[in-house]
């Protein structure tokens, strides 16, 4: 099946897949194309960098353009798992994936499924929750077929994530960091691996 999703991505197709939090959208974050059809898939306007799914610290490393010293100390305390860094984009990124900001939304998600899709495609995706823009996020793959299944060549279905929040989402600056979005991973953990 994580072949059969492989191929679709390949072909520059957008697949919902089930990660350790929820439901994301999955595509060639490389494909302009398929990157196109993510904002038409959540009617979403390209106003925020796609998150991008990885399977090692290494992968992440050469999608940023740098990564500092609190990018290494936080993946290495909460990755694989719910902690989506922002840092620059390294520069062969398209832009569009940043929503032309320039910087990176990067996750290692602790989730079988999404390691072994991005290994069977050889390569990272995109990981944005799959759902309508506006809409709640799904934690079943019957949710998201009710949202999006006439918009979606294939959804993989991983049962329920039981997961009730989204990651927590930090940016970081050179030496400076701020908590976009807190979810799974309380701020006081985040604030503990940086002291």
């Amino acid at each position: 099946m994580l072949r059969y999703a492989a191929h679709f991505l390949a072909r520059g197709c957008v697949v919902g897949i089930p990660t350790d939090t929820l439901y994301g959208l999955a595509a060639d974050p490389f494909n302009l194309a398929a990157v196109d059809e993510i904002y038409r898939v959540k009617g979403r306007p390209e106003t925020r960098a796609l998150p991008i799914l990885v399977n090692s610290l290494e992968q992440a490393m050469l999608l940023a353009r740098e990564t500092p010293q609190n990018f290494v100390r936080l993946a290495q305390e909460f990755w694989p798992g719910a902690l989506t860094l922002v840092a620059e984009a390294a520069t062969r990124l398209p832009l569009k994936v940043t929503a032309n900001t320039g910087r990176i939304a990067v996750r290692w998600p602790g989730s079988e499924v999404v390691r072994r899709l991005i290994a069977e495609f050889d390569g990272p995706i995109t990981g944005t929750s799959a759902n309508i823009s506006g809409f709640p996020a799904c934690s079943n793959a019957e949710q998201v077929m009710k949202q999006l299944g006439d918009r979606l060549p294939l959804v993989l279905d991983g049962g329920e994530t039981g997961a009730a929040l989204p990651s927590t989402i930090v940016e970081l600056h050179g030496d400076a960091w701020k908590i976009i979005r807190e979810g799974a991973i309380p701020v006081t953990e985040i604030e503990r691996a940086l002291k």
